[in-house]
């Protein structure tokens, strides 16, 4: 199993102007790692990742989109794999950090703990890539061809906690924030 921030490392060093959408614990992992105006947090997402990540890509086919989504979330909105699919948006990486747990709900077990082949969700719903990685070595030696891929591409992460990451929801979803996502957009209020 590979540390969610070690991972976030690798993956920071490969998307220096993506947009990226992260919630809950990977959020707070990677607002750390990669301070920028092109984060997107979005409040009470739980489950709404991957529709937020699609909206963006439809909106903006020129920008890679990465989706930072978490199992326990993603199990809450299953729908959204074949929706992505069929709109088949070139620009678009849903992440999953699976750690079989709704970690920011007090890291409870999600159904079928382990048992779940998210990889397999996604190419069952119509994702024409997906990848699985739970060692950093093979991440950090893959990475550049899985982001070269043509998307909806799915990367399933098997992932641990890493170092804790301060859980600063005020920060991560000020108005502020939001107002430097749309000006990094080019977007006026």
């Amino acid at each position: 199993m590979m540390k969610r921030d070690e991972c976030f490392g690798v993956l920071a060093g490969h998307c220096p102007q993506d947009i990226v959408v992260a919630v809950y614990s990977s959020a707070f992992d990677w607002v750390q790692i990669r301070p920028h105006a092109l984060n997107y947090f979005a409040v009470g997402a739980m489950g709404l990742a991957s529709s937020h990540g699609l909206g963006l890509a439809l909106g903006h086919p020129g920008r890679r989109i990465i989706v930072l989504d978490g199992d326990g979330s993603l199990l809450m909105n299953l729908g959204s794999l074949v929706t992505v699919a069929a709109a088949a948006p070139r620009n678009f990486y849903h992440f999953v950090c699976e750690n079989g747990t709704y970690e920011a709900n007090g890291s409870h077990p999600i159904p079928a703990r382990g048992r779940v082949d998210f990889r397999g969700l996604a190419l069952a719903a119509g994702y024409p890539k997906a990848h699985q990685f739970d060692e950093l070595g093979s991440f950090r030696r893959d990475i550049t061809g899985v982001l070269a891929e043509p998307g909806p591409v799915f990367v399933d992460l098997k992932l641990v906690p890493g170092k804790p990451a301060p859980a600063d929801y005020d920060s991560l979803y000020a108005a502020s924030r939001r107002d430097a996502f749309r000006q990094a957009l080019g977007l006026a209020r």
